[in-house]
């Protein structure tokens, strides 16, 4: 699946800003900025995995800018880079 530069979400409080570019690199590269990275950081990055995983995404580079989302957002906010990125329906087949 080509990756292309793409962006999801916003900087308000309680959302997340998720950029993703294909990366150098094999895998999931998560650069998470976040005011509760120490209480929440660890999950804030499952959840963007298990996302990225499931929609059968890996090699890209994700820059997360954290205002407080909810699993649900980050869940959403990624999905809709990924299609942005691919350009692609991640709900059809």
């Amino acid at each position: 699946m080509e990756i292309k530069n793409a962006v999801a979400g916003t900087l308000e409080s309680g959302d997340i800003m998720v950029q993703i570019a294909p990366a150098n690199s094999e895998g999931i590269h998560i650069d998470l900025d976040s005011s509760v990275a120490a209480q929440f950081g660890g999950q804030i990055r499952k959840v963007i995995t298990e996302t990225l995983e499931g929609l059968n995404v890996h090699d890209v580079d994700i820059k997360a800018t954290d205002k407080g989302a909810l699993d649900c957002t980050i869940r959403a906010r990624v999905t809709a880079a990924v299609v942005r990125a691919t350009g692609k329906d991640v709900w059809s087949d």
